[in-house]
């Protein structure tokens, strides 16, 4: 019989998981977004205090245990690493890190907030001050019209409102 597709190691030994990548820009936050990476960091860490209080010793427990131990280096380095954005402090004339925009385009009128690397989420509106959209909107004023390049093709979108609250 052929042993080609055996695995040869049975030992237990949990998955060596990549770290996880961390951005080379700046990592600035939002009021909202540091709080949401420190909750995440607080469930990671609580989750990973019930697993080592567990006597058992699965193989699935180690490996979400290691899985765990990932994300808790990665929260660690970005939390310690965030720069908190004062929205307030921003200038209100043009679009800067935090502000909220009123676009329109050829799609019709769209919002989106400008927001750090880790509160991005573009179906709920919230685009990385690094993203192509962002980097065509910033330092842009009321009534400007600015070029969006996208993989799709480039779009000329107007702004028509900025604001920096907290939606």
């Amino acid at each position: 019989m052929s042993r080609a597709f055996v695995k040869d190691n049975d030992d237990d030994t949990p998955e060596v998981l990549p770290e996880l990548p961390i951005s080379t820009h700046h990592n600035y936050v939002t009021p909202r977004g540091l709080a949401r990476l420190r909750e995440r960091l607080d469930k990671a860490a609580a989750r990973h205090d019930a697993l080592k209080a567990n006597d058992q010793d699965a193989l699935a427990e180690r490996s979400e245990l290691t899985a765990l131990e990932r994300e808790l280096r990665y929260l660690h380095a970005r939390v310690s690493s965030a720069t908190e954005v004062d929205l307030s402090k921003q200038p209100h004339d043009r679009v800067a890190f935090g502000a909220t925009v009123t676009v329109d385009s050829d799609e019709g009128e769209q919002r989106w907030q400008i927001v750090g690397e880790d509160e991005a989420d573009a179906e709920h509106g919230l685009v990385s001050y690094v993203s192509p959209l962002a980097t065509a909107l910033l330092g842009a004023r009321v009534g400007d019209e600015v070029r969006w390049q996208r993989p799709a093709g480039d779009m000329m979108i107007e702004v028509l409102q900025i604001d920096y609250v907290q939606p």
